[in-house]
């Protein structure tokens, strides 16, 4: 048996290191583990999609739509754009904070209103939280992905200490701290909106 989480966010928003921490906690816990990385014009704040697949023999990373157990949206229209990767009884850890695209930014287009409660009328559980101002909080707006891999490990049932000991030794010392902390505002939002 496996099990798949969708990571969907735009670039800039630390979501490569955000899988790599958890491939590496998931496979210091003895899981065979698969991360595939889709990068869209992620340097240019362009979409960008990250898989992990994990169970006893994972043999591609690939995730199918309506097969993702978690899906982490660091950003409302992705939410909105790749939903459909959750599967029924998924659950949805949605980062509620807007990132303009460039149509929006010179007036070409609106940034669509009422993402979040669109999408918790279809019935799709969601957790919300306003990461960015708990990265903003643990002292970074760049420590969104490690907010966001907080709010996820509640729900994965693996021991805090080891998801610390990973962003140990994958963020550079410079930025540890402020990481550590991120990720504790993200565990210890336990409201279903915080």
């Amino acid at each position: 048996m496996t099990e798949s989480i969708f990571i969907a966010g735009v670039g800039g928003q630390g979501l490569l290191l955000a899988s790599k921490i958890l491939g590496c906690v998931l496979v210091g816990e003895g899981y065979d583990v698969k991360l595939s990385e889709v990068h869209g014009m992620s340097q240019r704040g362009g979409s960008v999609v990250t898989y992990v697949k994990y169970g006893d023999k994972v043999h591609s990373p690939l995730i199918e739509k309506g097969e993702a157990d978690f899906f982490l949206a660091f950003e409302e229209m992705e939410a909105a754009r790749w939903l459909g990767y959750l599967k029924t009884g998924g659950r949805l850890i949605l980062n509620a904070n807007r990132i303009r695209p460039m149509p929006v930014i010179t007036g070409k287009a609106e940034y669509p209103q009422g993402i979040a409660a669109a999408i918790k009328a279809t019935g799709v559980d969601v957790k919300a939280l306003d990461a960015l101002a708990l990265a903003k909080k643990a002292g970074s707006a760049k420590a969104v992905n490690t907010v966001m891999i907080g709010a996820l490990a509640k729900h994965l049932l693996i021991g805090r200490d080891k998801w610390e000991r990973a962003i140990e030794a994958l963020v550079p010392e410079k930025f540890k701290a402020i990481n550590l902390k991120a990720f504790e505002e993200g565990y210890n939002c336990v409201h279903t909106d915080c």
